[in-house]
């Protein structure tokens, strides 16, 4: 009965959690900022109770020296105690936010007169054609009346140059590829500088991303204050990541920076301290020339020149409106190894330019964001490393690196974590979910936490790989280097549990941990679930018909003397898959009317239970129509919040489909 009434009232602070929750919550959206003060500094409150209570309770004594067991509780805190430093700041930006929509509304024609000068560059190295003419199709359609497109081509690909002047841009080349995408720019800019014509503003976009109609126009009004050096706009992707797209949950679990463009930056915005993102952002020329052009002694040149334009009086600023959209990494290598290189630059940055607490006059706010983006590379992924470690450390060696009874864990964890769940869900709409976070942490974490070591402990100048986008994604694939490590650790997890039971004379330890067994078996049990999703992850599963959205929309279909009308469910350049009719043949021909296309020869390629499929045969002229009609309209595209249901129906169809 006593172990009862402990076992109830561990839980009156998950209670008092929950009940101020439905309590408050309904009073106040997630803009209202006294309920993100009261919010966010409750969970960093119960956050550090926590944290007191792991330190001065559960780490064992060094009574009898430096024991495993003491070495291997005080490095898991401490990592811990760190990780939730990092937490803290990104507690404390949250707390405000900016909005910008209404201001670039307020002054979308500022300059009166004639409207500056915009360069558009679009950087490229080896992307094929289909990812190219994608992005020229989309800058070709710009409504912005003063603007020049740029190719950037580090690949010096003469076939581009006539690809270049079909949509009206032009092809540049440079003698060498020094300094990469920042070098490169800045050959093209050194020379525009020249020019008649030189612009006032240049906007960068990644090869593989495509300008909304309005993306130029909308980005320019924020330059009405002299003191803007830089606006940044999210990124939105029209194709999911290897992390949804192999799980089968795309329309049901937001992409992995989908919490960064849609929460942080706007709240590190409202502090003076967003950043640039490089792609779908604008830089003022006179401040680039002022600092010296686009900065080049770290591979992460973009967060790498707001510190610099910072450093001389001008702010980057965050316009949160969907205006580009993008090709995420479609293969797990290129999605590790883009947030290798992130992590990598980051460590640049702060070893060898902008040490956040050296003597280099940093405002206080710019040393923070420094320090929260330090830790947060530094201190997360190597957590969630160890955390795989803590239960093994125990089934082989009988070491305990949290020494505490299931009732203290419930008392003082639980409640911090309800509140992390509930704040930040409520804030971001619902894209927080346990197990889905951990594993797109995890499956990046190794290689993160070597960049982190290379780019702290060596100077440099580190190589590093462009990420690859488009190529032949229409085979599964087992990423085997990759899944290998997880693999093994599943297994030894496994073995773990089954040791003792099967020899139970030879793993006396086990039965000393007393109540804290059950909390090393949830935390084995919860490391088994997330590095068996991690493996699945490491199965690609192919991409065909890409890139595609899906959106309702009616179009008439005429085959023979027929014209019946019918619901377009998904588009592509080549393909289409229609719901609403019966009785057509497979293999006729036909055609299909698109809003602002024309009519589209089809060809009937089979039936499905709803409709049909069709190929699709535009001419060169439809084909960019279809191009600016996927990738150019005012919409947003991917999902921006979890749907667990949806999420269901997602692994349902993706077990019948095997």
């Amino acid at each position: 009965m006593l172990v009862l009434d402990q076992s109830l009232s561990s839980l009156a602070g998950v209670a008092i959690v929950v009940g101020l929750a439905l309590l408050l919550l309904p009073l106040a959206t997630p803009k209202s900022a006294w309920m993100r003060v009261l919010l966010l500094g409750l969970t960093t409150v119960l956050g550090w109770r926590y944290m007191i209570w792991r330190i001065t309770e559960t780490v064992p004594p060094a009574v009898d020296g430096l024991t495993f067991d003491v070495i291997a509780g005080w490095t898991f805190v401490a990592i811990e105690a760190l990780a939730l430093v990092s937490s803290t700041s990104a507690y404390l930006f949250l707390t405000r936010r900016k909005d910008r929509h209404e201001e670039a509304s307020r002054n979308i024609a500022w300059w009166g007169g004639d409207p500056p000068r915009v360069d558009l560059y679009i950087a490229t190295y080896n992307e094929e054609l289909e990812v190219l003419e994608r992005t020229l199709a989309g800058a070709q359609a710009s409504d912005y009346p003063n603007l020049r497109v740029f190719v950037l081509d580090d690949g010096r690909r003469e076939w581009l140059t006539d690809v270049c002047r079909r949509y009206g841009a032009e092809h540049r080349t440079r003698p060498t590829n020094e300094h990469a995408k920042a070098g490169n720019i800045n050959y093209t800019l050194t020379q525009r500088m020249k020019d008649a014509d030189a612009p006032d503003f240049v906007a960068v976009l990644d090869a593989d991303f495509v300008p909304h109609r309005n993306f130029v126009r909308r980005v320019v009004a924020l330059f009405h204050d002299p003191k803007v050096g830089l606006v940044q706009t999210p990124q939105h992707f029209f194709n999911p990541d290897p992390i949804q797209h192999n799980l089968y949950i795309a329309s049901a679990y937001p992409d992995e920076q989908r919490f960064f463009f849609e929460h942080l930056e706007p709240a590190r915005d409202a502090w003076g301290i967003a950043v640039c993102c490089g792609t779908s952002s604008m830089v003022r020329v006179s401040a680039l020339r002022e600092i010296g052009g686009l900065p080049t002694q770290s591979v992460t040149e973009d967060f790498l020149l707001t510190i610099r334009l910072d450093s001389h009086g001008y702010r980057t600023v965050y316009l949160n409106e969907a205006l580009t959209e993008g090709l995420a990494p479609e293969g797990l290598h290129e999605y590790v190894v883009q947030r290798g290189r992130w992590c990598l630059g980051m460590m640049e940055i702060v070893r060898n330019v902008y040490n956040p607490f050296g003597a280099n006059g940093l405002r206080f706010m710019q040393r923070l964001s420094l320090v929260d983006s330090l830790l947060f590379w530094t201190t997360t992924f190597p957590f969630r490393l160890i955390a795989l470690i803590g239960p093994l450390l125990y089934w082989y060696f009988g070491i305990i690196v949290v020494n505490a009874s299931l009732t203290d864990i419930t008392s003082y964890y639980l409640p911090y974590y309800a509140a992390v769940l509930i704040t930040l869900n409520w804030i971001s709409h619902g894209m927080i979910w346990p197990v889905l976070n951990d594993v797109s942490q995890l499956i990046a974490a190794w290689p993160i936490t070597r960049a982190a070591t290379m780019g702290l402990l060596t100077k440099g100048p580190h190589k590093f790989r462009v990420t690859a986008k488009g190529g032949d994604r229409t085979k599964t694939i087992v990423q085997w280097p990759m899944m290998r490590p997880f693999a093994l650790l599943f297994g030894l997890t496994l073995l773990g549990i089954l040791l003792p039971l099967v020899f139970p004379d030879h793993f006396g330890h086990v039965a000393k941990a007393g109540d804290g067994i059950r909390i090393i078996l949830f935390w084995t049990i919860y490391n088994l679930v997330v590095l068996a999703i991690t493996m699945l992850v490491c199965v690609e599963r192919p991409r065909v018909n890409r890139p595609q959205r899906e959106n309702v929309e009616l179009a008439t279909i005429s085959v023979g003397s027929q014209r019946l009308p019918s619901w377009v469910l998904e588009l592509g350049v080549d393909h289409a898959r229609i719901r609403g009719l019966s009785g057509l043949t497979v293999g006729a021909l036909g055609t299909i009317a698109l809003a602002d296309v024309g009519d589209v020869a089809i060809r009937i390629s089979n039936e499905t239970n709803d409709g049909y499929r069709l190929s699709l045969r535009p001419s060169p002229e439809q084909r960019d129509g279809i191009l600016r009609k996927l990738h150019t309209a005012d919409a947003r595209p991917g999902t921006g919040r979890g749907d667990l249901p949806e999420m269901i129906r997602g692994w349902m169809r993706g077990l019948a489909s095997r």
